[in-house]
Order: C-alpha cells, then structure tokens, then sequence
C-alpha cells in the first residue's frame, strides 16, 4: 500500500510528467525553492520536504512548521532532476500553500483569544475534508490551536441527536450510562439554551459545550451552579478571531472552532532554474 506522501505524488502524476518528458527535459539538473510572498506562519513544510525527498531530490529545509516568518522569507530549496522537480512542484507548493493558510488563520484566532486571557486555549474540530484530517490537523496545531476531538473512538460527546433517543431520561441518568461505559473519560455534553446548560451543570457533566451561544449567554452559564463543582465551558460554532476576545471575556474556558478549515491559501511562491 503507498504510503501518505507517495499517495499524494501519484494523484498528480500517476504515469510521469508528460509535458517534461516530451520536451526532453528529464535529465536535466534542476534546483527549486520556496519562498513565502506574505507573511505567514508555516505549516506542512516537512511533508513537502519528504514529498521532494521521496521525488529524489536533495533537500534543505530552511524553516520548520509553526514558525512566523516574514515576506521574503525562503522555507525550502532542493535540487534534483527536472523530470523529478517538475513532477513534486505543484503539489508540494499546494500544500504549503493550503496548510499555511490554515496555521495563519488558527494563529489569529488564538492570539485574539490571547489578547484578552494568556492561557485561553482554541480548540479546532474535526470538521475537516474527509480525507485530509491528518494534514488539516497538522496544520492547526502549527498555529497554536489543540485538537478538539480527533476522531468519534476517543472521546465522549453527547450531542442532541444522541438525547433524542433518550428523551425520557434525565440528564443525570444520562451521565451515568455514559460514565459507566466509558469510566476513564470525561463526559461532554453539547446545549443549545441556558437552562439546557443550567440543567447539565447541575447534573454534573465534566464538559459543557454551548453550542453557537453569544457571549452574553456564556456568561450567564458561566454564573450558573456552584464554582467548585463548575465544569468545563466550551464556546462552540462561529467563533473567528473577531470574536474570540468577547468568549474570553465572557467566561468561556475553551473557544472550539472549524474557521481555520476554510482559510485563504497562503501565497508560497515557487522559482525553478537549471541547477
């Protein structure tokens, strides 16, 4: 079975680089580098550095993911064959492109978060593009954000879609079933209102999500129940670096957040030349 980098050099040249080939170019020794046109902060640098290893091209890695680095700055060069260089360029300058974008965007979130708390923390979901979570992930985590759930194996969060067939059950016997099935997690529950909230506080939930809550609505939860028995408040759904600061202020413990996902590409700027 190919491996992750493999699978991502054969999408885009599963047979060889035509144009190259018949221009009779292969041979040839190329040298490539890339160079961040904006600011940004990197993310995916190495997966494109093994993408151009596994090519056959020598690498010098300049920069490693997570740093910010400023217009002008070069992250990578390799020199290799043009057949190979012609083949990984595209693809590896994509991801970088694509995975910055999203580590700059997890950056502001949590430095507007910041701002306002030096500990805040941002969480950022698993709402990414089937497919590519691992690489999505990777490249929030470069911007300063945690992972809020990496996958439905390994966490508990009962949402309303689970306590509509529960509907009968207190919220209380609710958190029993979950704790007896699942004894060495903390168990989350998501809410829609206040009261929900109040409810869920009450009955003694280890993590309340509120879902798509303004910030005058957390701080009334956050007020809610005894402090020595307060859980976690989580503030999910349209959080973005505009607002990350009236979350923090209001109370909310945790910002969960899917923004970063759907960032502009950061723009990486390519030059190939004869080596």
């Amino acid at each position: 079975m190919p491996s992750e980098v493999e699978r991502l050099l054969l999408e885009d040249a599963p047979s060889g680089d035509l144009t190259t080939d018949i221009l009779g170019l292969g041979a040839s020794r190329a040298r490539i580098t890339f160079t961040a046109r904006d600011a940004m902060v990197v993310a995916g640098i190495e997966v494109a550095a093994d993408m151009l290893a596994m090519a056959g091209l020598d690498v010098t890695l300049d920069i490693s993911s997570g740093h910010q680095v400023a217009s002008g700055s070069r992250l990578l060069s390799a020199t290799g064959s043009a057949s190979a260089t012609h083949r990984v360029w595209k693809p590896a300058q994509t991801l970088v492109e694509i995975l910055s974008g999203m580590a700059t965007a997890a950056r502001a979130v949590v430095d507007a978060a910041r701002v306002v708390d030096p500990d805040a923390s941002v969480a950022c979901t698993r709402k990414t593009v089937p497919g590519a979570r691992r690489l999505s992930q990777l490249a929030v985590t470069a911007g300063g954000a945690v992972l809020h759930r990496l996958g439905l194996s390994e966490t508990v969060l009962i949402f309303p879609e689970h306590r509509a067939f529960l509907s009968d059950l207190p919220l209380a016997d609710v958190l029993q079933r979950a704790r007896s099935g699942a004894p060495e997690k903390k168990i989350a529950i998501e809410v829609n209102t206040v009261a929900e909230a109040a409810d869920a506080i009450t009955a003694g939930f280890d993590i309340i999500q509120l879902e798509k809550f303004t910030p005058v609505d957390v701080a009334k939860v956050v007020r809610a129940g005894p402090p020595a028995a307060r859980p976690l408040i989580a503030a999910a759904g349209g959080i973005h670096p505009g607002n990350a600061g009236d979350y923090v202020k209001a109370g909310a413990m945790l910002l969960v957040t899917s923004w970063p996902y759907t960032a502009r590409p950061a723009d990486v700027s390519v030059r190939i030349g004869p080596a």
